[in-house]
């Protein structure tokens, strides 16, 4: 298999809501962001610090994260995975912006 099989199967397995959540892993983590994210409904966030995945979550309900293992560290990625796992999705303000996302999705 290659990445974007990994990717794939994560990305529709949190689309059809069988996950809440995804994470995946490759040298960049930048292929598995990328194929992640042509899957409907999935917002995949590449993240190297806590900040980028707290606001992944709190600003932009992004449900898979993306780590580069050629990029972070073992120590890095799990405070960034405890950041995404632990951070809300804000709503308010940023809600219309992810409503713009899913609409364009579905124009798709």
């Amino acid at each position: 298999m290659d990445y974007p099989d990994f990717a794939l199967k994560v990305a529709r397995a949190v689309a059809s809501g069988e996950y809440a959540l995804g994470v995946l892993v490759c040298g960049t983590g930048i292929g598995m962001s990328i194929a992640a994210n042509k899957q409907r409904g999935v917002r995949a966030a590449l993240c190297s610090t806590e900040f980028e995945a707290r606001m992944a979550r709190a600003h932009n309900d992004a449900n898979v994260l993306c780590l580069g293992q050629r990029v972070v560290g073992a120590g890095v990625a799990r405070s960034i995975l405890d950041a995404f796992l632990a951070t809300p999705f804000e709503g308010g303000r940023h809600e219309k912006r992810v409503q713009k996302i899913r609409d364009a999705e579905a124009e798709r």
